[in-house]
């Protein structure tokens, strides 16, 4: 007699889902719960509800060890009934329950996940061959969307993000690559974003780690880094003479107004000599010294009167 009243219930159950369909205008072929909307089927599905029911009454209260289920804070689990998803999205966080040998159901972590991009071989825009792998963030924010619409959320974000790398960095310069890190892990931050949001899955952060460049092109680049300074001090070290040449005229014309400078000059290099502890010193004799004895030497020679 329960069986019959279970069935009663399951087709009065099964007529108010028509009527719900047709009120909402629901595509065919859904019907809350994940049974199909045949007739037949419908019959079926709800049968073997009942009957998945009365087992689980006949057998308190060891069918609650698995019909009690439980999930972490961080944690969602999508449940399919008879194969189709059942209505009220995700379950969770805490205790949920399910139907056995109708029900089957799958947990979603919602925490965020990294993951290291494998180092990719890159032609650049300027035909330059580089080496670069990249760290990519990601979650999920939607699970019924991560496990109804893509097989393997998690693997193919992880292939999309190494084909994303390449398509980014084949349409830049390398200049642009090692200088604009920021602009290219933004770029591509939208880019996968975009591609996986049907997927259900968030790309929170994208950053290039490193780029490895041949070992040919790294001397190059090296010589050409030290021929430009090496130019820059040249042309450095030729601005600070020109700038000591003119401060030494204008010092020059300074001391030629006042011949008592020169001698204040002289005795401070004695003294910045003497500071040295040098044990020479060469005294500089200025030329008009000799000029008075050049004439006087002709006088010295002339005949007595």
């Amino acid at each position: 007699m329960t069986t019959s009243l279970l069935e009663n219930q399951a087709f009065e159950m099964a007529k108010e889902n028509r009527e719900t369909l047709k009120d909402n205008n629901s595509p065919p072929g859904y019907v809350p719960g994940g049974v199909d909307s045949d007739d037949d089927l419908v019959c079926c599905g709800y049968i073997l509800w009942a009957l998945s029911m009365l087992v689980i009454i006949c057998t308190l209260p060891f069918s609650l060890c698995l019909c009690i289920k439980v999930v972490q804070e961080y944690e969602r689990a999508v449940i399919f009934r008879l194969g189709r998803l059942l209505s009220g999205g995700a379950k969770g966080p805490g205790l949920f329950f399910i139907v056995p040998c109708i029900d089957s159901y799958t947990k979603v972590d919602l925490r965020t996940v990294s993951f290291d991009v494998p180092p990719q071989e890159v032609l650049t825009k300027d035909s330059v061959t580089v080496a670069v792998d990249a760290v990519v963030y990601y979650r999920v924010y939607n699970a019924n969307t991560s496990i109804t619409n893509v097989e393997d959320a998690n693997r193919s974000t992880r292939l999309l993000a190494a084909t994303t790398l390449r398509n980014v960095l084949g349409t830049k310069n390398l200049s642009e690559i090692l200088a604009d890190r920021e602009a290219i892990s933004h770029q591509m931050q939208t880019s996968l974003d975009e591609a996986t949001d049907p997927w259900g899955v968030k790309v929170e952060r994208v950053e290039v780690k490193d780029v490895r460049l041949p070992v040919q092109l790294q001397r190059a680049m090296a010589a050409e880094a030290e021929a430009a300074r090496e130019a820059r001090a040249k042309v450095i070290a030729a601005e600070g003479e020109q700038k000591a040449s003119r401060a030494l005229k204008e010092a020059a014309d300074v001391i030629s107004e006042s011949p008592a400078a020169i001698q204040l000059r002289y005795l401070q290099t004695l003294n910045t000599i003497s500071a040295e502890k040098n044990s020479t010193i060469i005294f500089p004799l200025p030329i008009e010294l000799f000029s008075s004895f050049t004439r006087r030497t002709p006088q010295s020679y002339s005949p007595s009167t």
